[in-house]
């Protein structure tokens, strides 16, 4: 890690909470050059006192104490409570190799980063700088709000910023329509996490909307007037994966005619929108890793890094904790871009929000191609709720913009649907969407359909199965749902 990516001058106080003294003593030694005041303690009952005496850019948190030296149950405690006494705090878990998961737990309980002992220096170097730069953003935001709280929203400077476009009118939440369970599971999560930083991965098959999502946590975020910059890395060719995201110098390769900046960069202090992420080869998973961790970017040619500040949305349609388990996706990876997860249910498990998309669907073409068409008919809604939809709401789209186009009177009628699969199973209360007789197999798209039907109520679901609660939380283990 070169220097470009430290503050010339050091800045920022930073609290390290850790029983063991040989930590304290490396961390202080480390951080000391870097950041302006260093505080240490070894027990966190000392914490209230400092949290009243000063306020922190950085705490680093120790998972586990001497009461508790393997569950992290006290580092959990102790987050919570200092998150309640300052909901501005940036936390940074410290934890063992062997407790990663529970960090990430940590995370998704309002910590904003973890590190594993043993640290590589370059990367905890990063991390304290990127907690220290999110408090003081995080300070300016909240003065900005309190100084705008009573103005007028007249008086309201206009954003200069290159986020996407406000959702239309009229068009449901943030661009997203649906009043499913299943769907207002996923709009309380947004709303839950869009303002919190934390890295977010969108789970859904294809078609499902998971850049609406993703465009819906950028707008809702305190990065909303930056840019939202996507890369579809399904798109991209192994050739072209680096020079894509971290940018290239001049003559780094044939065709390399200029500098270029890569799509970390044109996201810096905005969204960065991986779509199909589970679409990475192995090799370049370390590369995408590296710079995640690090927090900085060196283009193709160059030997000097670059810094960036992103929040990192990331999508995919594939089963990526069976692919991490085959070896296919590394572990660290995931643990890196999924803090907070979103999983979109399919348009065949969705219920009537297939006639309300059909009703907008509708309505939108009808304007566009100045057609009479104004309703669907009762046996063309029929025709559309027992269809499967396995592209999802895009195929939905397409499919009322052919029937729009083709339609000869006011009133859309059975004929003018044309599915894409016409003989394919259609909808139905039991079909799971399997291919295979295999019963751990069924049972496991059995508990998953319950719970996206009943937008994750552990007692209908377990209801609709027929089983206990109890049984489900087995079978919600068993299946690492």
């Amino acid at each position: 890690m070169s220097s470009a990516s430290l503050p010339d001058e050091p800045n920022g106080r930073v609290l390290i909470v850790d029983d063991k003294r040989d930590v304290l003593t490396a961390l202080r030694l480390l951080l000391k050059k870097h950041v302006e005041d260093v505080h240490t303690a070894r027990d966190p009952s000392a914490l209230p006192a400092l949290l009243d005496e000063h306020t922190y850019d950085a705490i680093l948190l120790d998972m586990n104490f001497t009461q508790d030296a393997s569950s992290g149950r006290e580092g959990f405690l102790w987050l919570e409570r200092i998150l309640n006494k300052d909901p501005g705090a940036v936390v940074v878990m410290i934890t063992a190799y062997g407790g990663v998961e529970k960090a990430v737990r940590a995370m998704k309980e309002g910590a904003a980063d973890f590190i594993v002992k043993p640290w590589d220096d370059a990367d905890l170097l990063a991390s304290v700088q990127s907690a220290i730069k999110l408090r003081r953003s995080r300070d300016a935001a909240r003065q900005e709000r309190e100084t705008h709280a009573d103005a007028p929203a007249t008086e309201a400077s206009p954003s200069t910023g290159t986020a996407s476009e406000p959702a239309p009118a009229g068009t449901g939440f943030d661009g997203m329509i649906g009043e499913s369970p299943a769907m207002q599971q996923v709009y309380r999560t947004i709303e839950k996490v869009a303002d919190t930083g934390a890295n977010v991965l969108i789970l859904g098959e294809n078609g499902t909307g998971k850049e609406l999502v993703a465009r819906a946590v950028h707008r809702r975020s305190q990065r909303s007037d930056q840019p939202f910059v996507t890369a579809d890395l399904g798109a991209l060719s192994e050739s072209l994966f680096e020079s894509e995201l971290f940018g290239h110098v001049q003559g780094a390769f044939t065709g390399a005619d200029e500098d270029r900046a890569g799509r970390f960069e044109a996201a810096d202090n905005g969204t960065l929108f991986l779509d199909e992420i589970g679409n990475i080869p192995m090799g370049l998973q370390a590369k995408l890793l590296t710079a995640l961790q690090r927090r900085e970017v060196t283009r193709v040619g160059s030997v000097e890094s670059i810094p960036v500040d992103i929040r990192l949305v990331s999508a995919t349609n594939q089963p990526i904790y069976e692919m991490t388990q085959a070896g296919d996706f590394r572990q660290d990876l995931l643990y890196r871009i999924n803090t907070v997860e979103i999983t979109l249910p399919p348009l065949r498990e969705r219920g009537d929000d297939v006639l309300l998309l059909a009703d907008h669907f509708l309505d939108e073409y009808a304007a566009t191609y100045n057609s009479d068409a104004t309703s669907i008919g009762s046996g063309a809604k029929s025709k559309l709720t027992e269809y499967h939809w396995p592209g999802n709401v895009r195929e939905l789209k397409h499919t009322m913009e052919r029937a729009v186009i083709m339609s000869e009177t006011p009133t859309l009628q059975p004929d003018d649907f044309v599915f894409s699969a016409p003989n394919a199973q259609r909808r139905s209360g039991t079909d799971l969407g399997v291919s295979t007789l295999n019963l751990d197999d069924i049972e496991q798209a059995a508990v998953r359909k319950a719970l996206s039907k009943h937008g994750g109520n552990i007692s209908r679901a377990a209801d609709e199965l027929g089983i206990s609660r109890k049984a489900l939380y087995r079978r919600i283990e068993k299946y690492g749902l």
